[in-house]
């Protein structure tokens, strides 16, 4: 194992995956997996649905349209930030031109 890197176990919906995860990523990856397991629980609470693998389907479905969003949302800013800019752009320029 290269150097930096530790071998971790994470259990995701009943399944346990071994990891080679860098040491300073390895809180952010149990995290996750809390992250997942506690959507899991939720899920299978709020829904009739007991097949884990549907379950992490749903999820996933979840998370894809969050990002989605956030995609979105992250295009309208960036096309405010550009427009703002060329306004500021234009009042620099009108204030040097005096």
């Amino acid at each position: 194992m290269s150097e930096g890197y530790q071998r971790i176990r994470v259990s995701i919906a009943g399944r346990v995956y071994p990891l080679n995860v860098k040491l300073s990523e390895e809180e952010k990856i149990r995290n996750a997996v809390a992250n997942i397991e506690e959507a899991i629980k939720k899920l299978e609470s709020n829904y009739s649905v007991q097949d884990k693998q549907d379950l992490l389907a749903m999820y996933a479905l979840q998370l894809a349209t969050k990002i989605e969003k956030i995609e979105k949302e992250t295009v309208r800013v960036d096309e405010q930030i550009g427009t703002d800019l060329l306004e500021l752009e234009k009042l620099i320029d009108s204030a040097l031109e005096r």
